[in-house]
C-alpha cells in the first residue's frame, strides 16, 4: 500500500465502507449534512448521527461495518 491511508484513501476498510454508504445514501447523506451544519463541529456532527442511527435500531452499514464516531468523522471530511 502507498501513502498513508490504507482501504480506497481511507484508514480501513470500516472507514471506507462506512464513508461509502453515507455519502451514497441519501437520506443519510442529507441527515449527515444537516448536522455538520447545524452542530460546533464535525466531531458533534458524527457523534450526533451515531446517536441518531444507533436510536433508530442501526449499528452496522448494510456491509455489516460498524458505525462509529471515528468512521462517521472520518466520512464527514468534504461536508
Amino acid at each position: 500500500m502507498s501513502g498513508s491511508k490504507g482501504y480506497n484513501g481511507h484508514k480501513n476498510w470500516n472507514h471506507w465502507n462506512v464513508s461509502l454508504w453515507i455519502n451514497n445514501d441519501e437520506g443519510l447523506y442529507r441527515v449527515a449534512q444537516e448536522l455538520v451544519r447545524d452542530s460546533e463541529n464535525k466531531q458533534v456532527a458524527a457523534a450526533s448521527l451515531l446517536a441518531h442511527l444507533n436510536d433508530n435500531g442501526v449499528h452496522t452499514t448494510p456491509d455489516g461495518a460498524p458505525y462509529s464516531v471515528s468512521s462517521i468523522r472520518a466520512a464527514m471530511v468534504g461536508m
